[in-house]
């Protein structure tokens, strides 16, 4: 029986020297080995982009700590297929400095590092902390490893193939944890169009948040109420209900009658 420890892989999005990712790398050092993998710098947004147009740089700044030049997504897909010596028990992305709540996931760099674990096999957990100054992460940190801990614990049979596990956590002391589903984060639809030296257009998109619909149950419902959500993500975007009507659709007749007139 072997007595290595559970091999765990960090990334984030905020960078390998971001205090959120410092603070999950000591908390989770109590439940298994610890090596972290995470972008050289701030990549925040970056979804589920992954580097094929260039090679990538790694460096690794102290032992089992590796600085990588590209997205959340390369640094996980590197760690798992070639940095780190044996197969991951589990992937933890975060500490990300604000919430990923509702449609946040499709966007965030955090999410995706733990989509990533996901979607090679292991099993996965992201965690985004309320935004505050000054920033505490040590609630958080104690939280997630408290629930690393119990999904290395009941082991593969934890998380079902494809899917993860999305935390968000209010600032302060953990009072308690809901299960929720996605809930809705409204965002101001926003371009700002400026001017540069040469007098071209350049162009900001993208607004601050305008609300959270407060829907029971859901991930901005609970930590509005001063809970951790958790969320589980499940990776098939199928839409269930649509593969039923879809062969309905008057399309079908097109079709039929395009092979008809191409039979001539």
């Amino acid at each position: 029986m072997s007595n290595e420890r559970p091999l765990i892989l960090v990334t984030n999005d905020d960078g390998v020297m971001a205090p959120g990712i410092r603070a999950l790398q000591a908390a989770l050092g109590e439940v298994g080995e610890v090596v972290v993998a995470a972008p050289d710098r701030e990549r925040s947004a970056a979804s589920h982009s992954i580097s094929l147009d260039r090679p990538l740089r790694v460096d690794e700044i102290e032992p089992g700590v590796f600085s990588i030049d590209g997205t959340p997504v390369d640094c996980a897909y590197l760690a798992i297929l070639h940095l780190v010596k044996r197969r991951p028990a589990l992937v933890v992305s975060g500490i990300n400095n604000g919430y990923n709540l509702g449609s946040d996931v499709f966007y965030s760099g955090t999410v995706a590092g733990a989509v990533e674990g996901a979607l090679r096999g292991v099993p996965a957990l992201a965690v985004s902390l309320e935004r505050r100054k000054p920033q505490d992460f040590s609630h958080a940190a104690a939280f997630a490893a408290a629930l690393a801990a119990e999904i290395i614990r009941r082991g593969r049979a934890a998380l079902p193939d494809a899917s993860l596990l999305s935390v968000n956590l209010p600032g302060g002391p953990i009072r308690g944890y809901q299960v929720t589903f996605l809930g809705r984060r409204v965002y101001r639809d926003q371009v700002e169009v400026r001017r540069d030296l040469r007098d071209r257009s350049y162009y900001w998109i993208g607004g601050p948040e305008e609300n959270a619909t407060d829907l029971p149950g859901s991930d901005c419902s609970a930590v509005r109420d001063g809970l951790a959500s958790v969320t589980p993500l499940g990776l098939d975007l199928t839409h269930a209900r649509l593969v039923d009507e879809l062969p309905g659709w008057q399309v079908g007749n097109f079709v039929h009658e395009a092979i008809e007139r191409a039979r001539g």
